[in-house]
């Protein structure tokens, strides 16, 4: 990505967000300030300071799944 006059990467395994992301999705970015980036279609926020220092950032998610319902075990038949 050009940012300014520097070009910076976004390896997968520091932004997993745009892996399975389309081209237009990853192109259609927005700058708010100088450095907050925004990609709408992905709802994804990044500080250009996490861009180039993903170290000092750790990754962490919650998992938004939950069970529907606990599968009854099968019935036993005599």
């Amino acid at each position: 990505m050009l940012i300014d006059d520097e070009e910076l990467a976004l390896p997968y395994s520091e932004f997993p967000w745009f892996k399975t992301a389309t081209i237009q999705q990853i192109i259609n970015v927005l700058r708010p300030t100088a450095d907050h980036l925004y990609w709408p279609d992905l709802d994804v926020d990044l500080s250009v300071e996490s861009i180039l220092h993903p170290e000092r950032f750790p990754l962490r998610a919650k998992s938004t799944f939950q069970q529907c319902h606990t599968p009854e075990p099968p019935s036993t038949i005599h």
